[in-house]
């Protein structure tokens, strides 16, 4: 165990203790006497010794001490009962802090930085253990408490668990902890006087993997758009590994993938997330991904145990998992045995005597008159009474008469279903007028594989393929006698040896069912297909549209589709699927994968067997986005590395070869290869999922490796491939021979070497199948994280690519703002509450569309990133700008529109700017009911009676008459070339329209020479609005009016100004007798002072506020939402 450092001065005090390693800066050692052959006096008399000093405990018999070179000074840091726990000690400083001190200088800081280290493995452990007797232990409060005053995140910011570790930068490490949160990753470090502080969200993550530097064998990289992360000196590095692997996987699915997102209930609430969550979700997968079994199945045990193989004649010792509707085993050794037990097919769960050669033993019975005996069970009479409830509640749910008169040797007997597709031997209850409804108003689906009908046509197969079929069924028929013959089959290596073989064409469409399970959903949903059939024939939509363009493509080479019974069978599961889940919908390659199903299966089991592929056995691979085939087409591209080094080295790119392999995956090589040598394809992938394709591929690319290797472009890897593909051959084959969609590759000079399917799927397994069902879920977790940001990088690009050429702003700057956009967007997913105005991240929009941020949001960001702050005000600006961008009034803006509008801020003209401004305080961006439209601003600078000619301090006089008018003149001949008359300013909007610029001058340079220019411009504005109103009221100048303007101005010029001013008025008031200015006035107003045009016309940087703007924006989100929880703890206060 780690001790906490305290300075001895000598290391062989009394000379109690031996020297057996040392390095430079460690010493282990053992106490004397202590394992000596011939030191027994030796080793009493320490004994002795030890008791005298400390009688409340022997002392360890080995520890390890830390010694800095040059110091009489050592401190004990570890100590052990056996050499082998010290030794593990010893190993982990060797491996993590040995290399890491020699780029220290200081003495002081080695002995500083691993007494700090050690101190922090201490609190870790302590922790651990705390954590396994307390739900919230003591240690973890604490380091909650740190958490939340270190890096100041709202409450919803939950953390799931926390280590100490380093982190690097650059050749030296920072000691620190490290804390995983439900959204972020957190690293902090206080250490020789510096802090420092490291935020990055889960989404951000690009790549997380383990690897090594040149001072530590194992480390753990974490990658984002610009920077890479190493952290290392874990306790336990693997554990730390697993659980970000969990955190980054649930977030950026929860966050990013919308399509998997609403099928997984535990995503949608991230508070609820616990390390010992992640640890059962991490679980719960991999039973689910071993067994192939719905996505919704909850593992709720997991129990070591032994299983009776009668075939073996001994208990196997393996695993029990128990779930909502299944009891299933797998043997520790890897495929040695495998049992799924379908809840519906048991009989019955019973206690026997417990013996001491048949321990806790239980046995269960199923349907077809087997039983399963399990030892060795811990905790028996809990994990059996929870059985029984689950099996009660199965039962209740899905009621089955049985009839036990079925013969066993009958191939189509309810025995070898157990829940029979035949409701004359088992059925499900249900009235019979029912069902005489339900054949009468449904269609009726077509009652024999159609193989059973047209195959006929292919008898001419040679008498040796028969014989050869003939055998095939001879040995499964004696497999199921040993091994059983219903789902609940022991399956071992022996059934994968026979189904490498090829299933047997009367027995493939039945055993399909069996191993993928589809035959416990076919037998709990009966009337469910026709029900489906009956609801969506007839209806006219998009998706059937694509379902009947395709539907003359699907095999057309077999007879079976080369007339309307197998057409209509296909239109009718298309559609039936389609219309059960809409999210899917349909796509391409499913009608391909359909057809073949129908060819050997009947029309409603071809359909639960397109429901276990496309929501169980394929995950995600037909969606909108076809993520989860991207994801394992990345993962082929790792294997590829692994397995063939030499042809990844070659092909530089191996992007280019996923093109040509995602087909493999999307139809199961069935669009690529004979019908009847990819059928047995599909046999395996049945039997072993995706595994088999998995391992298929890398057989394929090692065949044709050599000449790989040598191809020039990826045209000729593609000749390659398709011709090697399409000259693969069944010889077992009873049916006709049908080529591939790629049977023009074939048209050779010379004839091309033939290749067995038998063979290449043997060779597949012998070479490539040691992959594990743990290892492809691993690395599909991995490159699901590649894949999303791959597709979070293509948006990125494609938003950029649209707005780039219609805004100033630098490429590089609109790539930094369309980050703040999106992080404000995520930051709102976090840690509030979804709002119906606000939707999650939704990938089957438009791009620019994906993201989009409501009023609260964009006024975050506009506060961070616009030049026109104006302190209190900025809020108030902020609303208004919103609701002028908001042009189809569904409270969301876009990207494309926020940075349309900063472009204006920061490089439009400036007649631009003051337009954008004026929209701003005119409706729709200014209401009635704006909180700051109401108080009327009262200022002596807004006097009217001020003089329209002003003096300067030094005795010179300014006169704004002359530049007024032709100004005016100029902008009235501009007003027809606009396209778009602005409306005019009421005096109400006009008073908003100056508090804001007002706002605006505040703290700038040159503050005082602004406000006094905006003090002139406002008062002749005001004037100019007065003239207009009082024109508009006679229609006319009068002679009081001529007057009043006579004595209130000096210039006898002024007349005439204000005579086109009020021509300009009266032609443009919009309502008789009302204060109004319009946007020309304005302009040209402010165009009179120098002052003015110099501070819009100035140039404005975005790089300082961009980077103001990462630094703050997490902290501006925070105090936010701190000022929304404080109103509700009044309310809930009073």
């Amino acid at each position: 165990m780690w001790l906490k450092p305290e300075e001895v001065l000598l290391k062989n005090a009394l000379k109690l203790w031996v020297t057996q390693k040392s390095s430079c800066y460690f010493i282990l050692q053992r106490r004397r006497g202590h394992g000596e052959g011939g030191g027994r006096l030796t080793g009493r008399l320490v004994g002795a010794l030890d008791a005298v000093l400390d009688s409340s405990a022997r002392v360890a018999p080995f520890r390890i001490l830390l010694q800095v070179p040059g110091s009489q000074v050592y401190s004990p840091i570890a100590c052990g009962a056996t050499f082998e726990e010290i030794n593990q000690h010893w190993d982990w400083l060797e491996q993590n802090l040995l290399h890491t001190l020699s780029v220290f200088d200081n003495k002081d800081d080695i002995a500083s930085f691993v007494k700090g280290k050690v101190k922090a493995l201490i609190a870790e452990e302590s922790s651990s253990r705390l954590a396994e007797q307390e739900e919230e232990p003591e240690k973890f409060r604490e380091a909650l408490v740190k958490f939340e005053a270190r890096f100041n995140f709202p409450e919803a910011e939950k953390l799931v668990t926390y280590y100490s570790c380093c982190c690097w930068k650059g050749r030296v490490p920072r000691q620190g902890w490290l804390y995983l949160s439900i959204n972020h990753l957190c690293f902090y470090s206080f250490f020789l006087g510096k802090e420092l502080k490291l935020v990055i969200p889960w989404v951000d993550i690009q790549k997380l993997e383990r690897t090594s530097n040149v001072f530590l064998t194992d480390t753990i990289r974490i990658t984002t758009q610009n920077k890479e992360r190493d952290f290392s000196m874990f306790l336990n590095l693997e554990e730390v590994f697993k659980i970000m692997e969990q955190l980054a996987d649930v977030t950026l699915r929860r966050l990013l993938d919308n399509e998997v997102f609403d099928l997984d209930p535990d995503l949608q609430e991230p508070s609820q997330i616990t390390k010992r969550d992640l640890e059962a979700r991490a679980q719960n997968e991999f039973f689910r991904a071993f067994f192939r079994l719905p996505r919704k199945e909850k593992l709720h045990a997991v129990v070591d145990c032994s299983l009776w193989t009668p075939f073996s004649r001994c208990h196997t010792v393996g695993r029990m998992f128990a779930s909502d509707r299944y009891i299933c085993f797998a043997s520790r050794e890897n495929g040695c045995c495998n049992v799924v037990l379908p809840l519906r097919e048991v009989v019955s769960i019973e206690k026997m005597e417990d013996t001491s050669l048949l321990p806790n033993p239980i046995i269960v019975s199923i349907r077809s008159k087997m039983a399963f005996q399990f030892i060795e069970l811990k905790d028996r009479e809990n994990l059996v009474d929870s059985l029984l409830v689950r099996l009660r509640q199965t039962h209740a749910n899905h009621p089955v008469h049985y009839d036990t008169s079925a013969g066993e040797d009958d191939m189509a007997s309810p025995v070898f279903y157990s829940t029979s597709m035949c409701s004359d031997k088992f059925e499900m209850v249900s009235s019979p007028s029912s069902k005489e409804r339900e054949k009468e108003k449904s269609p009726l689906p077509h009652p024999k594989p159609l193989t059973a009908v047209f195959q006929q046509l292919g008898s001419q197969s040679p008498d040796s393929c028969l014989s050869r079929e003939q055998i095939k069924i001879s040995l499964w028929n004696d497999h199921f006698v040993e091994y059983g013959r219903t789902v609940c089959m022991f399956r071992t290596e022996k059934i994968r040896k026979l189904v490498a073989m090829g299933i047997p064409e009367s027995l493939r469409g039945r055993l399909w069912l069996l191993f993928s399970d589809a035959v416990t959903d076919l037998a709990s949903h009966p009337g469910y297909y026709g029900n489906l059939v009956e609801q969506s024939l007839g209806r006219c939509c998009l998706v059937t549209e694509e379902i009947e363009r395709d539907l003359h493509r699907s095999l057309p080479e077999h007879p079976a589709f080369q007339n309307e019974t197998g057409i209509a069978a296909l239109r009718r599961v298309l559609t039936a699927y389609a219309h059960r889940n809409p999210k899917i919908g349909y796509c391409q390659s499913m009608n391909i994968l359909t057809s073949v199903l129908l060819l050997y299966a009947k029309e409603e089991e071809a359909f639960w067997l397109l429901v276990a592929v496309c929501e169980r056995m394929l995950p995600d691979y037909f969606n909108h986005r076809v993520i989860g085939a991207q994801v394992d087409q990345s993962v082929f591209e790792e294997l590829i590395k692994d397995h063939l080094p030499e042809l990844a080295e070659h092909l530089n790119d191996l992007s280019a070869l996923a093109s040509i392999s995602l087909s493999w995956f999307l139809t199961l090589f069935l669009s690529i290869m004979p019908l009847e040598s990819a059928v047995n394809v599909v046999d395996c992938f049945f039997y072993d999922g995706i595994k088999a394709i998995f391992q298929l591929g890398l057989a394929v690319l090692e065949a044709n490796a050599e000449e790989l290797c040598s191809s020039k472009d990826d045209g000729q890897a593609l000749m390659i491939l398709s011709r090697f593909l399409d000259h693969i051959k069944n010889e077992d084959s009873p049916g006709p021979r049908i080529g591939s969609h790629h049977a023009f590759f074939s048209d050779d000079q010379e004839p091309y070497p033939v290749t067995d399917i038998t063979d290449l799927i043997r060779d597949s397994y012998e070479k490539f199948g040691n992959q594990s069902v743990e290892q492809i879920e691993h690395l599909r977790c991995k490159h699901r994280i590649r894949v999303l940001q791959g597709h979070e990088d293509t948006t990125k690009q494609n938003v950029l690519r649209v707005v780039i050429p219609e805004v100033s702003i630098l490429p590089e700057d609109l790539e930094e703002l369309y980050d703040l956009f999106k992080r404000e967007h995520m930051m709102s997913c976090y840690w509030e509450q979804p709002r119906p105005v606000t939707p999650r991240h939704d990938p089957s929009r438009p791009y620019a569309e994906q993201y989009r941020i409501d009023a609260r949001q964009f006024a975050h960001l506009f506060q961070l990133v616009s030049p026109w702050t104006c302190g209190p005000h900025t809020e108030i600006l902020a609303e208004r700008t919103f609701r002028l961008l908001d042009d189809n009034m569904d409270q969301l803006m876009e990207f494309k529109a926020f940075v349309s509008c900063l472009d204006i801020m920061y490089n439009g003209e400036m007649n631009e700017k003051i337009k954008l401004l004026y929209r701003l305080h005119i409706p729709p961006a200014l209401t009635e009911n704006d909180r700051d439209s109401q108080s009327p601003l009262k200022n002596p600078l807004l006097s009217t009676s001020r003089p329209l000619v002003l003096g300067k301090p030094n005795g010179d006089a300014i006169d704004y008459q002359k530049q007024l008018k032709q100004m005016i003149k100029d902008l009235a001949k501009e007003k027809d070339k606009t396209e778009k008359e602005l409306p005019k300013m009421s005096q109400r909007e006009f008073i908003q329209f100056c508090k804001t610029l007002y706002s605006m001058f505040h703290e700038d340079p040159e503050e005082n020479d602004l406000y006094q220019a905006i003090a002139t411009v406002t008062t002749l504005l005001l004037q100019i609005g007065e003239v207009g109103q009082r024109s508009s009221s006679s229609g006319s100048c009068s002679q009081e009016c001529t007057e009043e303007l006579q004595a209130s101005a000096p210039s006898p010029e002024q007349d005439s100004v204000f005579a086109e001013v009020d021509k300009t008025s009266q032609a443009f008031s919009e309502a008789e007798g009302d204060w109004t200015v319009s946007f020309e006035h304005i302009l040209a107003s402010l165009l009179t002072e120098q002052s003015l045009v110099n501070f819009f016309e100035k140039p404005l940087n975005i790089k300082s506020k961009l980077e103001n703007a990462k630094l703050n924006q997490y902290s501006l989100k925070t105090l936010d939402m701190s000022h929304q929880s404080q109103p509700e703890l009044k309310l809930n206060n009073q």
